[in-house]
C-alpha cells in the first residue's frame, strides 16, 4: 500500500522499535524523522513539512497527546496516528477529538500503520474488538482512564475521585492495559 505523500514525523522513546519502524517505512519509500522525546519534537521548527505523524502516546518525558493539536495546526492536512501500548477508549476518543486521524494499540505492523493512515479507510478507531461484554479488569482500566482524562492527568485528584489510594492508582497505571 502506498500513500500519496511521504514524510513522517515519528515520536517514539523505545530505540529498538523506532529503528525497526523507521527502517520498514524507509524501505517502503517514506522519509522518516524520528524524535525520541516530546522536548525534541517540540523543538522542531518545520512541523508544516510533514505529511504524517506517528505518535507513541506514553513517553518518558510526558504524553504525546499534547502534540496532536500542534501538529494539526502546523499542517491541517497532516494525518496523525496515535500508537500506544496503553490503549483505552477514553484516550482514543480524546485523540480523535484533538485531531488525530486514527488510533492503534501496540503492537502494530507497518502495514497496519499505513492502513490506519489511509484516508480511504473508514475505520476511525482500531481498538481491539472483543466480546460484547468487557471484562471487569478492562472496565476498571477504562474507568481509570476516563477519570484521569477528566482530572487532566492529575493522579491525586483521580485517586480521590475513584476513592482509592494514590499509590494503588499509580501501580495500576504502570501495568499494561487489559485488552479482553
Amino acid at each position: 500500500m502506498e500513500l500519496d505523500l511521504d514524510r513522517f514525523f515519528y515520536i517514539e522513546d523505545d530505540d529498538v522499535l523506532a529503528r525497526v519502524t523507521t527502517a520498514a517505512l524507509t524501505k517502503r519509500g517514506y522519509t522518516v524523522e524520528h524524535f525520541p522525546s516530546i522536548a525534541l519534537a517540540r523543538a522542531c521548527h518545520y512541523l508544516d513539512e510533514f505529511d504524517y505523524a506517528l505518535l507513541d502516546l506514553k513517553l518518558d518525558d510526558g504524553n504525546a497527546m499534547s502534540l496532536i493539536e500542534l501538529l494539526v495546526k502546523a499542517n491541517p492536512q497532516m494525518q496523525v496516528l496515535v500508537l500506544t501500548g496503553y490503549a483505552s477508549i477514553a484516550t482514543a476518543v480524546q485523540a480523535v477529538k484533538m485531531g488525530a486521524t486514527n488510533y492503534l494499540a501496540k503492537p502494530a505492523t507497518v502495514d497496519e500503520i499505513l492502513r490506519a493512515l489511509d484516508p480511504e479507510d473508514t475505520n476511525v478507531l482500531d481498538l481491539p474488538q472483543g466480546e460484547s461484554e468487557m471484562s471487569l479488569r478492562r472496565r476498571e482500566w477504562e474507568t481509570i482512564q476516563t477519570a484521569l482524562m477528566a482530572n487532566d492527568g492529575n493522579i491525586s485528584a483521580t485517586a480521590r475521585q475513584l476513592k482509592m489510594h494514590r499509590r494503588t492508582l499509580q501501580r495500576k497505571l504502570q501495568k499494561k492495559p487489559v485488552m479482553e
